[in-house]
């Protein structure tokens, strides 16, 4: 019986640490210290902005910023739309997943771009606002 339940064990604890990132779909979103529009009121923050998703309720959910602050959002606010946010200076975005691949554009901090494919070795595509794909480190950005 216990070679039967490991493997169980194992996915569970396996999908446990799967991280659930959304983004901000509306233009604007408040960020509260409850589940509640009569919480107070903590941060704004705009269309893009990628949330890692921690508690689920039926309208609200807890989530953690690229800072590590805890705050919740009313869950109509989120989108599937999967984004990351730049954590360094600067990050260059290349045609190719090499560090000698030419660079396809430049996104400096704070920047949110969508993530479109998780490439190997610690890369990822990205695609900026203005339509531009190419692959950043991951350790770049924050959200992948």
């Amino acid at each position: 019986m216990p070679r039967i339940l490991f493997p169980i064990l194992l996915a569970v604890v396996s999908n446990a640490h799967a991280a659930d990132f959304r983004s901000v779909q509306d233009n604007a979103a408040v960020l509260y210290d409850a589940p509640s529009r009569q919480a107070t009121p903590l941060y704004v923050v705009q269309r893009s902005y990628p949330l890692e998703v921690i508690v689920n309720l039926e309208a609200w959910a807890k989530v953690r910023d690229h800072a590590g602050v805890l705050s919740w959002i009313e869950k109509k606010a989120l989108s599937d739309k999967r984004m990351v946010l730049v954590t360094v200076s600067s990050a260059e975005a290349r045609q190719r997943p090499e560090d000698s691949a030419p660079a396809v554009f430049t996104a400096v901090q704070n920047v949110a771009l969508e993530l479109v494919e998780i490439a190997p070795n610690g890369w990822l595509r990205l695609r900026h606002s203005d339509g531009a794909t190419g692959f950043v480190r991951a350790t770049a950005v924050w959200g992948g």
